[in-house]
């Protein structure tokens, strides 16, 4: 016979197992409802492109021109001793290196002079088919720069395109470019003059 003493004992141990059993199951329902959540994770990694114009005074060496260190043009016979309405010629070309990822639009940026026939000299820029087809007298391919614009002007000046390597591994595809100098009719004896221009190479994205 169970003694009224007993029975709270008892329902305390009943009390405790099902307090116990509740612990239990609580955890128990924390573990299956986390497996309702899933996470999915993405990254990317992003690098811009290669963009460089080279330029070369004889079509077959090319090479970085910058400010400080710009290509010596190489003028036709009578560059050194020009006499009033004489004119002299130079190529130069440009390309874009296989690396290049975009074409390219080219222009002449600046042009500067310094020299005592500075004022008597004028020049033209007109693109060519070859370095053999800028000759003093050549009259055929594109207009860059007019013929007659000051040495230190690039006024009236026109852009031209650059294709970039169509493989990455072949460079883009030349551009001739026939620059002209010629002497003005009151070009005085024993003067001189040093042209210097800037070819300014803009990836075709930009906008």
């Amino acid at each position: 016979m169970t003694t009224s003493a007993t029975q709270p004992r008892m329902f305390g141990r009943k009390a405790r197992a099902l307090l116990a059993g509740g612990l239990v199951l609580g955890v128990g329902a924390a573990i299956t409802l986390a497996v309702w959540n899933d996470s999915e994770f993405a990254t990317g990694t992003f690098t811009s492109g290669h963009f460089d114009m080279l330029g070369s005074v004889d079509g077959t060496t090319f090479s970085n021109h910058p400010s400080g260190a710009p290509g010596a043009l190489s003028f036709s016979l009578g560059f050194d001793n020009l006499a009033p309405d004489d004119v002299t010629s130079a190529p130069y070309v440009v390309h874009l290196d296989a690396a290049t990822t975009t074409d390219a639009v080219v222009s002449v940026n600046s042009a500067d002079v310094t020299g005592t026939a500075a004022a008597d000299l004028t020049y033209g820029i007109r693109q060519v088919a070859s370095v053999v087809a800028c000759t003093p007298t050549a009259a055929t391919g594109t207009v860059i720069v007019p013929a007659g614009t000051l040495l230190s002007s690039v006024t009236g000046a026109s852009t031209f395109p650059l294709a970039k390597s169509v493989d990455g591994i072949v460079v883009g595809a030349d551009a001739f470019l026939c620059i002209q100098v010629t002497g003005s009719s009151t070009l005085a004896q024993d003067t001189t003059a040093t042209g210097t221009w800037e070819l300014l190479a803009t990836s075709s994205n930009i906008t």
